[in-house]
């Protein structure tokens, strides 16, 4: 196989033109709505506009179980329309000025979506030698006059992401096993393996091991919030958030090759018995997860956690470095987690 038409990087390719912060992932749910059906589903979309499939199990008496991938991405709030028609922005989710630089955004307008540049000024000064940037000092330049973007629908509120063009993928190095890089996986290619999830459910004519809800969620960015909502609807046994692991210095985490569970994160100590459970799961897929801590990060699972959603929870997934940036990872953690995540589900029975 080419790489470049391995289902995961093609798959990304397409996801990434889709753009998707915090309170406007209707387009790329409706396009993971298409890719379900495709494959022979039944979707629904609750009215937070999450996305989910469910599927029956095995044990028809066992409580459920959630796998869950977010649909948003981190970007920028428009928090003041200037009078020369640029923007001040803030941040929508983890996102960092010296992650994003200088670079053509698409500002999301209730009617329109306008062009612009990130700007944040002229170094040709000593003033500006070595400071440290914040988003009091970045603006998003449109070119238009303020009545004009009030006929766009950009107003206070209004989202912005990197535009289509440099987010990649990129594929680095050479052979069958790439580093992939993206801006951004987060949490594009966990939606991508929860639909190959569904896609080898469906092809090999198997259950998983208790009823099982596939579900795609809004707003994790920024609290978790779709995600909350439908635990608290579906009240499942287990929640399981399919999200990255990022790398950090004291981690024995690496593009290796391997995917990642973790341990605990800011809000929680996951539930062991359940990390345990996967590592098992993991070798019997002939490959291995590394469990990781983190102090600075939360997932899905974790906020459900944390709201009484639900009573067991676990977050698993690919390994990657440059977190909430150009993020890369290696092609076969991607598949790696997603063997170890389909080994789970037919087996789990809790």
């Amino acid at each position: 196989m080419v790489v470049k038409e391995h289902p995961a990087v093609s798959m990304l390719s397409e996801f990434l033109g889709i753009p998707s912060p915090p309170g406007r992932e209707e387009r790329f749910g409706a396009a993971v709505r298409e890719k379900c059906v495709a494959l022979g589903y039944r979707p629904e979309t609750d009215a937070a506009g999450n996305v989910t499939v469910d599927l029956e199990g095995r044990d028809r008496d066992a409580q459920c179980m959630v796998f869950s991938a977010h649909l948003d991405e981190i970007g920028m709030t428009v928090t003041r329309v200037l009078q020369d028609g640029s923007l001040r922005v803030d941040k929508a989710g983890g996102l960092y000025t010296w992650k994003i630089g200088e670079r053509v955004v698409d500002v999301l307008g209730d009617f329109e979506t306008v062009p612009g540049v990130i700007s944040m000024g002229s170094i040709h000064t000593k003033k500006i030698r070595d400071k440290v940037i914040t988003w009091d000092d970045v603006r998003i330049v449109t070119g238009l006059s303020p009545a004009r973007l009030a006929k766009a629908g950009v107003r206070c509120g209004s989202t912005a992401v990197p535009a289509r063009d440099g987010r990649g993928p990129v594929l680095l190095g050479e052979g069958d096993d790439p580093i992939v890089a993206a801006w951004t996986f987060d949490d594009r290619i966990d939606v991508v393996n929860l639909i190959r999830l569904l896609e080898a459910f469906k092809k090999r004519g198997v259950r998983p091991a208790r009823r099982m809800v596939v579900a795609f969620t809004v707003h994790e960015e920024e609290g978790a919030h779709g995600a909350k909502v439908l635990a608290q609807r579906l009240k499942p046994e287990l929640f399981v958030a399919v999200d990255g692991c990022p790398i950090l210095p004291e981690l024995d985490a690496s593009l290796d090759g391997r995917a990642g569970i973790w341990s605990r994160d800011a809000v929680t100590h996951f539930d062991q018995a359940v990390v345990r459970d996967f590592m098992k799961a993991a070798v019997e897929a002939g490959t291995e997860l590394v469990p990781v801590v983190y102090d600075g990060a939360a997932s899905d699972a974790s906020l459900v956690y944390d709201s009484g959603g639900a009573p067991r929870v676990a977050t698993v997934g690919h390994i990657r470095d440059n977190s909430h940036g150009f993020e890369i990872a290696r092609l076969s953690s991607i598949d790696n987690a997603l063997k170890a995540i389909i080994r789970f589900a037919e087996t789990w029975k809790g």
